[in-house]
């Protein structure tokens, strides 16, 4: 058989061809190992190179984000200048969610299965103003008043009518013969002392100067992948810039504790009002004392959970005895707001309520099962619950979120909840009515209009 040289051409074509195959999975098996448990370092990268390229994304992402928002909720201004948080801000009114051709009559009368295949569930899990980049984000008038918590980068997603009051009023389970000590001021470390100077004791007054120290954190630092354009002396954030005067400004970011970045959870900023009557910390992380809170959050949730970023950013790492205990000691005499017309034992005084809220806690006792989780006199089990409401939507992307299941969420207290919009841990429902709408959905109540409207009544008055 004669030879014509070709065969070993052709041998190495072959070889090629298995070795560029082989090159190409090997190319396709890394990629697909870029998901990690740790965030990008930056170490080749200026600040000014990060900047411009988050600069180049950030009006589309936000453009989207807002054709989201709107495509969910009524943006239109509704709030009711008869009722008021303490602090004296109009409380907005709802439902605010679009319903896209359907009524709540209908989505009544559909099963959760139902629900989920028409796509009309309106409470889905709410997404970060940029899920892929997260971060703690600050709104407008937390900013108007301290403008060192401004990132370059992302705006502020909700708006204002439906926050808190931008100084919220502070209440002390020690004097509480004074009312509102805040009195429409906001608490820094510039005015702390003069304010609560012979109010509180020596290791509670060490406490709120620490609470209101800036130290290290994911987009507030020095390094160069940092979120803030770090005016000098201006590297950090303090507990108080979220949990404004020991309550909520409504900031928010992405819960440390799951990856990947996809499934993590918006996480609305909680009050600090009444920690010292609850028993688990974080809306899903259910630690067990608030010292426990509070060492946690400086050491890890600081830094997006990420023990690496957190050594190289600057990791506030807190002495238990002396910091962290005196820190616990203010947060555990921040009290609820006053509610008149609750008796000693949390209940309605009936010389005070008015029909509706006497029907409205007697649904709250009753039928609509909200007693379950949310017993008197302050409103909670101090445990974890799940609502599994993923029973009514499709675990799908949304403006870079995975729609996933919720899982076990703390029981937060209702008192004083008129104050705190928007609701749930993410934030999704912006007013008590939308919080009615949900449970009703959710708990499949079949509550009629009225029961919504006496529920409401109720919770505003605890």
């Amino acid at each position: 058989m004669k030879r014509t040289g070709k065969a070993p051409i052709v041998a190495l074509g072959v070889c090629i061809a298995m070795l560029t195959v082989a090159v190409t999975s090997e190319l396709i098996a890394q990629q697909a190992k870029v998901v990690s448990s740790y965030g990008p370092t930056d170490q080749d990268v200026t600040f000014e190179q990060i900047k411009a390229a988050r600069m180049a994304v950030k009006a589309e992402i936000a453009k989207q984000h807002k054709e989201m928002l709107d495509s969910r909720y009524d943006s239109f201004k509704k709030t009711d200048p008869a009722e008021t948080m303490s602090g004296g801000k109009p409380i907005p009114t709802g439902p605010t969610a679009h319903l896209h051709g359907i009524t709540w009559d209908n989505l009544d009368k559909m099963t959760p299965d139902e629900i989920k295949a028409k796509g009309v569930f309106p409470y889905r899990p709410l997404p970060f103003a940029d899920h892929a980049e997260g971060g703690m984000l600050f709104p407008p008038m937390t900013i108007n008043l301290l403008p060192r918590l401004e990132r370059f980068d992302i705006e502020f997603d909700l708006p204002e009518h439906i926050l808190p009051d931008a100084a919220p009023a502070i209440y002390l389970t020690t004097r509480p013969d004074l009312g509102d000590v805040a009195k429409g001021r906001l608490i820094t470390i510039n005015n702390y002392y003069e304010i609560f100077n012979g109010i509180l004791n020596p290791k509670q007054l060490e406490g709120l100067r620490l609470l209101l120290t800036q130290f290290p954190q994911q987009q507030f630092n020095a390094t160069e992948d940092r979120r803030n354009s770090k005016p000098e002396g201006m590297l950090g954030v303090t507990c108080f810039d979220c949990h404004v005067n020991g309550h909520t400004n409504g900031a928010n970011h992405l819960v440390g504790d799951i990856r990947p970045q996809e499934f993590r959870h918006r996480i609305e900023t909680p009050s600090l009002r009444g920690v010292n009557i609850q028993r688990l910390f974080g809306s899903q992380r259910a630690l067990k004392t608030v010292e426990d809170f509070t060492e946690f959050e400086q050491r890890a949730a600081y830094f997006d959970g990420d023990i690496a970023m957190a050594a190289k950013k600057g990791v506030n790492v807190l002495e238990r005895a002396s910091q962290v205990h005196a820190m616990a000691e203010f947060l555990a005499i921040l009290d609820f707001p006053p509610a008149p017309k609750l008796d000693i034992y949390g209940a309605l005084d009936k010389k005070t309520a008015t029909a509706s809220e006497l029907r409205g806690e007697a649904l709250f006792n009753g039928s609509a099962k909200c007693i379950s989780c949310h017993p008197a006199p302050y409103y909670t089990d101090n445990s974890m619950n799940n609502l599994k409401a993923e029973r009514f939507y499709k675990q799908e992307m949304s403006n870079g979120m995975m729609m996933a299941a919720d899982g076990p969420i703390k029981t937060f207290p209702l008192r004083g909840i008129k104050d705190s919009p928007p609701y749930l841990h993410d934030g999704r429902c912006f007013t008590l009515e939308d919080v009615v709408e949900y449970f009703n959905l959710v708990q499949q109540l079949h509550l009629k209009d009225q029961d919504k409207k006496d529920l409401v009544a109720f919770l505003r008055a605890l």
